[in-house]
């Protein structure tokens, strides 16, 4: 009863702190809240002890044979710094949407890599992780005028989904919620068929008997199939799509040239290689700007019984006729 009660607390805390800062970014000239920013960030580092333990665990977990204490305390520093600023400028730019465009680039062939994709005409699958400003990344695409779902979770408080919703459908992001499961999977689906991009990260620990375990930096991972199944459902190309912070508020998105699945002789094998494929193109990116990944999650929570295969004993792989 008292977890419940705390729960709820914490909930209308947070509920009421996104009420008030979405009035105070809808009045305040940008530097003022930039300047803001520093100190509330500097604060929140120093507070969130529980979040820099588990940032460093899973830190010296990937690369702790790589890198010094020294340096993983500093990629720490800089991921919590870059997730907090990401979150301030997101919440700016949503009720001040040309700095959306303002502050957001392609890098080199980025954008003629996402038309080729488009081009196809049989939708796209771009495959991202939660790495540097990704929702900001998503409300850039949308704002140049590109077909964009995002498959989100809703937000748990669900007086605060409403408010969420309005504000990506105000910067012309569509939302696929993952769940319910059968309603995520239609909507997907129907977006493909309508040759419309959806971008799903799958960066993120999934235990689940739609998923599947491969390698991240060495450690089995349990990873969530859908991308895959929904390739193979739609012929969908897949997309690699990512984005990295250039300067204090700047930030550039790369899009990495598409690629079709790679057939092996089951469904259970396709599935398995093309998503290691997939979480070796992440890790690489995680790998080149560590600082813009949350290390606070913890990746590897979940893991296949000792009995299993890669894939896990009691793990199931969910087949492309298994989708509606």
């Amino acid at each position: 009863m008292n977890k419940d009660i705390n729960k709820n607390i914490k909930r209308a805390m947070a509920r009421y702190a996104f009420y008030f800062f979405t009035w105070l970014f809808k009045i305040l000239p940008y530097g003022i809240v930039r300047a803001m920013t520093r100190g509330l960030l500097a604060v929140a580092f120093l507070t969130l002890k529980r979040m820099r333990k588990h940032a460093m665990e899973t830190l010296t977990l990937a690369l702790g044979k790589e890198r010094s204490k020294i340096e993983l305390k500093d990629i720490c520093k800089q991921c919590f710094y870059n997730l907090g600023k990401g979150f301030i400028e997101l919440s700016y730019y949503v009720f001040h949407p040309r700095m959306i465009i303002e502050k957001t680039s392609f890098q080199g062939d980025s954008r003629r890599n996402l038309d080729a994709a488009l081009k196809e005409g049989k939708g796209v699958i771009a495959v991202t992780a939660h790495f540097g400003n990704f929702s900001l990344m998503f409300a850039y695409l949308a704002q140049m005028g590109y077909p964009v779902n995002a498959i989100m979770r809703p937000s748990r408080d669900e007086k605060l989904e409403k408010p969420l919703l309005e504000l990506r459908n105000n910067v012309g992001l569509k939302t696929i919620h993952s769940y319910p499961r059968t309603t995520c999977v239609s909507s997907t689906l129907r977006a493909l068929r309508a040759n419309e991009i959806v971008i799903i990260p799958m960066d993120q620990n999934n235990g689940s008997k739609a998923g599947v375990f491969v390698e991240f930096f060495g450690r089995l991972s349990g990873t969530a199939s859908g991308p895959v199944i929904f390739a193979m459902r739609t012929g969908s190309p897949i997309l690699p799509i990512f984005t990295v912070r250039t300067g204090e508020d700047t930030h550039e998105i790369i899009v990495e040239p598409h690629f079709y699945l790679e057939t092996k002789s089951s469904d259970e094998e396709t599935v398995q290689y093309n998503i290691q494929k997939i979480t070796s193109i992440i890790e690489r990116y995680i790998r080149r700007y560590p600082q813009e990944w949350g290390w606070m999650h913890r990746r590897w929570k979940s893991q296949p019984k000792p009995a299993g295969s890669a894939i896990g004993a009691g793990q199931k792989v969910v087949a492309p006729s298994d989708i509606i």
